[in-house]
Parts: C-alpha cells; structure tokens; sequence
C-alpha cells in the first residue's frame, strides 16, 4: 500500500512540531535538529517538515512506494503524467536511504515518487540532489 507524502518548509521547527504533535495526536518518529517527520496510519501519510525559516511554505509532495515493485507502479503513471521525470536514483535525503525520481505538476509543484529502504545519519550527501531546495545549494 503506497503512502501519501508531504514536505513543509518551516520558520520554526520546534513550534511546528508542537503544533503538529497535537494535530496528529502523536510523537514524531524521527526528530533532528532540522527535521521532523511523523509516519502516520490514520491518515496513512508520511508527514515531515524541515527547518528553512528564509522560505517558509509546501516543499513538495509525493507517494512513498513499500516495494521496488510498487516504484515502479508509481513511476509509470509519472510517465502517463507527460512532464520532464528527473530521475534522482539510489540516494540519501532526509536521513534515510531511497530510490527517488521527480516531476513538476503544472502548477509548479514537485512531486517525488520514492521507496526508502534505509536509515542515515546524515540529512543528504553533497553529490545528491535530494530534496528541490538541496538541488538548489548545490
């Protein structure tokens, strides 16, 4: 079953995460310095926000694949979507390991497909576009 996602800039993390935590009814399941991220079953979502206070607002959004299998399901109505795919491949970003691609909807707004299949340490690697606003600092 794929997982509806959502990345939101925010001014500050630790207010937002004490909004979110009463919204949600629940504890993030990862909390960083600059990242939260709430992996929810009712409703079925991985919400996450990140600290960037010079560019507050919806980062993107995106369906999280359980499966390479089910990635490949979602990359293939990317394809029906007829916009440029950016395929990022295996990477690190947001302190876990995944295989992403990305689009751009007509409005502007980015949308990832992805299957993470690992922790990390670190936010994202340096040669890895990552998230839209990594690519940016690169």
């Amino acid at each position: 079953m794929k997982r509806f996602h959502v990345n939101v800039r925010v001014k500050n993390l630790q207010e937002s995460t004490a909004f979110y935590t009463a919204v949600f009814g629940a504890k993030p399941t990862v909390l960083k310095p600059d990242y939260a991220k709430w992996m929810l079953e009712d409703p079925r979502v991985n919400f996450a926000i990140s600290h960037h206070p010079e560019n507050a607002g919806i980062e993107h959004l995106g369906i999280q694949a359980e499966s390479e299998e089910e990635l490949g399901e979602v990359y293939s109505r990317l394809k029906k979507a007829k916009g440029a795919i950016r395929e990022e491949g295996k990477c690190t970003c947001c302190y876990a390991k995944s295989e992403k691609s990305w689009i751009t909807d007509p409005q502007g707004v980015d949308w990832e497909a992805f299957y993470t299949f690992g922790e990390s340490t670190v936010y994202g690697e340096p040669q890895t576009k990552c998230c839209p606003e990594a690519a940016d600092a690169i």
